[in-house]
């Protein structure tokens, strides 16, 4: 009986961490260049994250970040 508790706990566990993947369009107010990306972090006044698409580490002093649906980012990161 525990055991099935146990496996129980841990499937809810894997579906909830499956299901909370946000997606971001970070978009540099500089150059007009839009982005996509999983996952940022501010330091400093700077925005710093990896895009999906090119692999590149970008860090923007200025930008807009929206959370976006996982359709548009598959949409616009598909390769």
């Amino acid at each position: 009986m525990r055991s099935r508790v146990m496996l129980a706990a841990v499937a809810m566990l894997a579906l909830v961490a499956a299901g909370c993947t946000s997606y971001y369009r970070i978009k540099d107010t500089t150059s007009g260049r839009t982005y996509y990306t999983e996952e940022f972090k501010r330091r400093n006044g700077t925005l710093i994250f990896k895009d999906t698409k090119s692999g590149a580490e970008i860090t923007l002093p200025s930008s807009e970040i929206a959370e976006v649906s996982e359709d548009e980012y598959k949409k616009n990161t598909a390769k």
